[in-house]
């Protein structure tokens, strides 16, 4: 460090009680780090100044806050992109890169509607003008000028428009060996200092005996896997046999068709479903099975009146990356189903990625685990689901849970599963349960006094309660602390 600049500061303080090394900074017009430096090789020299660590936060707008400070809010990019006499929907998402958040925006502000009188809907304008106060509050915000309530901030934040940034610095006041210039310190005891006895006069740099060495380099688990391995050592436990769940890419007719999900249904909209350009089809398929599924689909069967409608062998041979592990479920039913050796009871599990093409949020990923039990037996009841539901989650140390009604195509009773959540003082949903209906198991040659019942769960979620982690983004991805990581404690299922 330049000497000049450390005597700068020191004569600086000599006529100020106080100084903010921010403020430092800005009176010579300096990095601030080049000011830090400064002031470390001045605490070097002994107790001259007395440092005070202090931090100061402020609101400023990230990249997309910028975009929408010059082309306007989401919702009001929608909103003006709907012409007079309407849009169809699916054409209105093509309109700009966030139209599904300013759709949803939009819709929530009243400015727009959806028509459904006509075929197909479309959607219109419902106010003839709007005030964009996302905008102008976000320019009020980049002049200074705003003065916003805590929850509109907060709003900003969730959506990614603001970001806070705290900067540390340092209080600087006068240390009991004040001075304004610096002497020099000597690091080594020469023999001729010894001998001449010129140590007596010199001042020396302090050694630090207490310094701990350097870490060595080495490897951490993450506490997804920690997790991970404690979910699969329970399902051990409990007699489950594991399903083999290196197929990420999959084919529609083994994740929706063969589960009895109509070809109609919302979450097989590009929305929802990342799906592949190449290979874009697959084409080997159990034929028998798949004439059983087109007829249950469209006419019916097993006292079932089906969906009616017209099913595409093209549409179950799309490509697509697994939204859930049940497709590998599927795959092992139809296995099981048809043995050589018959039918006989089974319990399976698995433990591996899904893709979703959801909005990221404090709870959800795109690319996230699905942890899957399954249990084929004679006369399995609701009851049978709910009681090893509860089993497992004891297991887990997870006690406070619920049951919500719910609907799946492919489960008849349905239920969502809920857990309380200490770390957000609420209810989270953890994953879904059902009895499979008998139009997903009766094609696949399961005997009919057979039931199944099964469950599907977040891996991530019960990371995050056991752990005390409140955003998913802290856990997965780039802004993940690798400090956690590093000294997270081994996971242990039987205690809290």
């Amino acid at each position: 460090m330049h000497p000049e600049l450390t005597e700068r500061i020191l004569q600086y303080l000599e006529s100020n009680d106080s100084v903010d090394t921010l403020d430092l900074a800005t009176h010579f017009g300096l990095d601030h780090q080049k000011i830090i430096g400064a002031l470390k090789s001045i605490q070097a020299h002994g107790d001259l100044v007395v440092a005070e660590p202090t931090a100061r936060k402020t609101i400023e707008l990230t990249d997309e806050g910028k975009s929408v400070k010059e082309q306007g809010s989401h919702e009001a990019v929608v909103y003006a992109n709907i012409p007079e006499q309407g849009i169809a929907q699916a054409s209105l998402m093509q309109t700009s890169p966030n139209a599904k958040v300013g759709f949803s925006k939009a819709m929530s502000q009243g400015w727009i509607l959806v028509d459904k009188s006509v075929n197909p809907p479309l959607v219109k304008r419902k106010v003839d003008k709007i005030v964009d106060s996302v905008k102008e509050n976000l320019i009020a915000i980049a002049d200074g000028k705003a003065d916003l309530a805590a929850n509109v901030l907060a709003d900003y934040k969730k959506r990614k428009l603001l970001q806070e940034i705290t900067t540390k610095s340092f209080i600087l006041t006068k240390g009991l060996e004040f001075a304004t210039t610096l002497t020099k310190l000597e690091t080594d005891l020469t023999v001729d200092m010894l001998a001449s006895g010129l140590w007596k006069d010199l001042n020396f740099k302090a050694y630090n005996f207490d310094a701990l060495g350097a870490a060595p380099v080495r490897g951490h688990l993450h506490p997804l896997l920690k997790v991970r391995t404690e979910f699969r050592q329970i399902f051990l436990e409990m007699g489950f046999a594991e399903m083999p769940t290196n197929n990420y890419v999959e084919s529609s007719f083994w994740n929706f068709d063969a589960l009895f999900q109509p070809q109609q249904h919302p979450a097989r909209d590009a929305h929802d479903t990342f799906f592949i350009n190449y290979p874009s089809k697959s084409y080997k398929f159990p034929q028998d099975y798949l004439q059983r599924v087109k007829e249950v689909h469209s006419h019916g069967g097993y006292g079932s009146q089906g969906y009616g409608y017209d099913w595409k062998i093209e549409e179950a041979q799309k490509n697509l990356l697994r939204t859930h592990t049940t497709a590998v479920s599927a795959r092992m039913l139809y296995k099981l189903a048809n043995s050589p050796e018959g039918f006989r009871p089974a319990k399976y599990f698995s433990i591996d990625k899904v893709f979703r093409n959801e909005t990221l949020d404090a709870t959800h990923l795109a690319e996230f685990h699905q942890v899957e039990g399954v249990v084929a037996d004679v006369g399995l009841t609701l009851g049978d689901l709910i009681g090893t539901l509860y089993e497992f989650f004891r297991k887990l140390g997870i006690t406070q849970l619920e049951f919500k009604p719910a609907y799946n195509p492919y489960t008849e009773p349905s239920m969502e599963i809920f857990c309380f959540h200490p770390g957000l003082s609420k209810w989270i949903e953890v994953g879904n349960s059902g009895v499979f209906r008998p139009e997903l198991l009766l094609p696949m040659g399961i005997p009919e006094n057979v039931n199944v019942i099964a469950w599907g769960l977040s891996l991530e979620r019960p990371t995050m309660i056991k752990y005390g982690i409140n955003n998913i983004r802290d856990m997965v991805g780039p802004k993940v602390d690798l400090k956690m990581v590093e000294e997270g404690p081994i996971c242990r299922m039987d205690h809290a």
